[in-house]
């Protein structure tokens, strides 16, 4: 099982953020978590991606062990990823990000390009206006008195793991790390037209959309390769949160698509 510790660093905004990095002189893949998630979640990809690449994942503002400002705008996510490669030194990374961090990573490589080799879209469209449904997760108490207790009040949602990564044990009894307010917030910051960010994208890219998911239907993958040809779409037999269900069949995926992008970068870029 992979693991790694959490290490800190400021934005230039002065906003703590928690990150973790598996090391290795792979070229560096920078992993971004979806919303209520955590960028823990991730690390298993890295057992599928092989020592060629160097997994970095990121606790974006608001999720995981990073600070919660006051701002869940788009700019300030995008930033804070923008601060953790060049805290790092990286260099153009490539990008891979679920649902919330799927946006934040083709704005990141759309608006910083230099920062940026290739980007891997999961599950988030070009464009997103449905109405948030987070009614019952912002209803949930603070504190649940088990683990059980907390599972029970969770059995409402697809994939209880995306949620449950984040849950911690104090005295009061167990809670999560994210608040859901702050989340929704998040959430409500990305509904809107993506287009010119995501057609403003020069890098390799490819978009992997669950087949039981709602968040990119088969016709809106289609046209995001008509409006931005280059595009690869691949379709997973899963519904949003198959990054946990079906980790395997999406690192070897984003493995075949990464050692084709990244082939071609000079030895110094790639990590090689």
């Amino acid at each position: 099982m992979t693991t790694a510790t959490t290490r800190y660093f400021r934005t230039p905004d002065g906003i703590r953020l928690g990150y973790l990095d598996l090391g290795g002189a792979g070229h560096p893949v920078l992993a971004l978590h979806g919303a209520y998630g955590r960028g823990r979640s991730l690390l298993g990809l890295a057992e599928h991606l092989g020592p060629g690449y160097r997994l970095i994942a990121l606790d974006q503002r608001g999720h995981g062990h990073s600070d919660h400002p006051d701002d869940y705008g788009r700019d300030g996510y995008v930033a804070d990823a923008a601060a953790l490669v060049e805290h790092l030194g990286l260099g153009p990374t490539a990008v891979v990000g679920h649902s919330l961090g799927g946006i934040t990573g083709y704005q990141l490589a759309a608006r910083r390009p230099e920062l940026v080799s290739a980007v891997v879209v999961v599950d988030f469209a070009a464009e997103y206006h449905s109405q948030i449904a987070d009614d019952r997760l912002r209803a949930l108490p603070t504190h649940f008195p088990s683990m059980r207790a907390l599972l029970d009040a969770l059995a409402f949602v697809d994939e209880p793991r995306h949620f449950t990564e984040s849950a911690v044990e104090e005295p009061e009894g167990w809670r999560f790390l994210w608040r859901a307010d702050e989340v929704h917030a998040a959430k409500a910051a990305i509904r809107g037209d993506w287009w010119d960010d995501f057609t403003a994208v020069k890098q390799p890219m490819m978009v992997v959309r669950g087949d039981r998911s709602p968040a990119v239907p088969a016709e809106h993958a289609a046209q995001m390769v008509r409006r931005r040809p280059g595009t690869e779409v691949v379709t997973i037999d899963g519904h949003h949160d198959f990054y946990i269900t079906h980790t395997a069949e999406l690192g070897a995926v984003v493995r075949e698509f990464l050692d084709r992008a990244v082939r071609f970068l000079p030895d110094a870029v790639r990590g090689a």
